[in-house]
C-alpha cells in the first residue's frame, strides 16, 4: 500500500507509468548524483583544481558505489537532504587522498538540483516520442474520418455543423506547438556551492561549470539555485501537455455521452450496469489535467525562494513535481491508448 495513486498496488493500473516512473525511484536519483560527482571531479582535473588521478579514482568508484540505503534515510531525517551522508560514504570508499578532491566546491543543492536535470531530460526526450505518435494517431483518424460531420458545441449548447477535422485540428495544433517545445527545453546545471557564489573556485569557476556541463549532457546557464524558473518552465509545460490531453479526453466523453457521433471499442465495466462501457480513458484524461494544473500552482509557490537557498520552497518541488511527471506520462500513455479505441468518428 502506498500514499501515491502513480504507483499504488492496483490504482496504478489506471494512473501509473512504467516506463517513467523507473527515473524517480531512488535509485536513479541516486544514480544520477553519482554521475555529478564523477563529472564534477573530471571537470575539476581538466582545470588542475585537483590531481587527474583521484578524478580517476572518485570517477571508477561512483561508477560501480551502492551506498547503504538505511544510512541514508536516517540522515534525511536530521539533516534535510541526502547528500552529507552521501558524501560522507563515498569519501571511505574512494581513500583518505581522493577523498580531499571528491565533492570539492560543491554543495548538497549542486548535486540534488543537477540529479533532477538529468533525469528530466531523458523524460522529456520520452514525452516528445509519445506525443509523435499521438499527432500520428491523430493524422490516421484525419485520413479516415477528417470529412464526416459533427455538431459543433459552443457554450455546451448545439452550435452549427462543423467536421471531424475541425476538432481534431483543436486537439493536435497544441499537442503540436508542446511536442516542440519539449525538444528545445533546455535543462541547465545547478552548480554554485555554498551560496551560489562558487567561492571555493575563485577565477576557475566559470570555466570548471562549463566544464561540467558539457560532462553532463545539460546547458550551462546562469545560476538559479534560488531563481526556480528552470523547474517553473518545466512544470508549466507538463501542465500544458496534460491540459491539451485533458480537452481531447472532454471532447471524446462528451461524444460518448451523446452517443451517435463515435464509437470506441471497450470501455469499463460497472459492477452494477452489465450494459455500460464507460470512457475511462478519457475521464482520466480530465483528471490528469485538473491534478497538474492544481499541482503548477505549488510549483509557483516554490518561486518564493528566500534569499540564496530556500529549505521550504525546494522541498515543495520534491512533492510535486515527480507527481506531475508521472500525471502527464500517464495521460499521454491513456491519450494514445484512447485514440486507437476509435472505431467511428462523425457521420459521413
Amino acid at each position: 500500500m502506498t500514499a501515491s495513486p502513480f504507483d499504488h498496488p492496483f490504482l496504478s493500473g489506471l494512473l501509473g507509468d512504467d516506463e517513467i516512473a523507473p527515473y524517480f525511484s531512488a535509485e536513479a536519483d541516486i544514480r544520477a548524483m553519482l554521475f555529478f560527482e564523477a563529472a564534477l571531479a573530471r571537470a575539476e582535473a581538466a582545470h588542475g583544481l585537483i590531481p587527474g588521478e583521484a578524478a580517476r579514482k572518485i570517477a571508477e568508484v561512483c561508477a560501480g558505489f551502492s551506498p547503504d540505503l538505511v544510512s541514508l534515510r536516517s540522515a534525511t531525517a536530521k539533516d534535510g537532504v541526502v547528500v552529507p551522508d552521501l558524501v560522507k560514504q563515498l569519501r571511505a570508499e574512494v581513500g583518505e587522498e581522493a577523498a580531499k578532491s571528491l565533492h570539492l566546491g560543491a554543495t548538497s543543492q549542486d548535486v540534488i538540483d543537477t540529479s533532477l536535470m538529468i533525469r528530466l531530460k531523458a523524460v522529456t526526450f520520452l514525452f516528445a516520442g509519445r506525443l509523435s505518435a499521438i499527432l500520428t494517431g491523430l493524422d490516421t483518424l484525419e485520413r479516415r474520418f477528417g470529412g464526416n460531420r459533427l455538431m459543433g458545441h459552443t457554450r455546451m449548447q448545439a452550435a452549427i455543423p462543423i467536421t471531424v477535422s475541425d476538432r481534431l485540428d483543436a486537439w493536435r495544433a497544441p499537442l503540436a506547438t508542446y511536442r516542440d517545445r519539449l525538444t528545445e527545453q533546455s535543462f541547465p546545471v545547478q552548480f554554485g556551492g555554498a551560496a551560489g557564489t562558487l567561492d571555493k573556485l575563485g577565477p576557475q569557476a566559470a570555466a570548471i561549470r562549463a566544464s561540467l556541463a558539457q560532462e553532463l549532457g545539460l546547458t550551462d546557464a546562469r545560476q538559479w539555485q534560488s531563481g526556480r524558473q528552470p523547474i517553473a518552465d518545466i512544470a508549466g509545460l507538463f501542465s500544458s501537455i496534460s491540459g491539451g490531453l485533458g480537452k481531447m479526453g472532454q471532447d471524446i466523453a462528451l461524444l460518448a455521452q451523446a452517443g451517435g457521433e463515435i464509437e470506441l471499442s471497450g470501455g469499463g465495466a460497472s459492477s452494477a450496469m452489465a450494459h455500460k462501457q464507460n470512457p475511462v480513458s478519457a475521464e482520466v484524461l480530465v483528471s490528469l489535467a485538473r491534478f497538474n494544473a492544481t499541482a503548477l500552482s505549488g510549483i509557483h509557490q516554490s518561486l518564493v525562494h528566500e534569499q540564496e537557498r530556500s529549505g521550504a520552497a525546494w522541498t515543495l518541488e520534491w512533492l510535486l513535481l515527480p507527481q506531475m511527471a508521472m500525471a502527464t506520462g500517464a495521460s499521454l500513455r491513456l491519450a494514445k491508448e484512447l485514440i486507437g479505441t476509435i472505431k467511428r468518428l462523425g457521420t459521413a
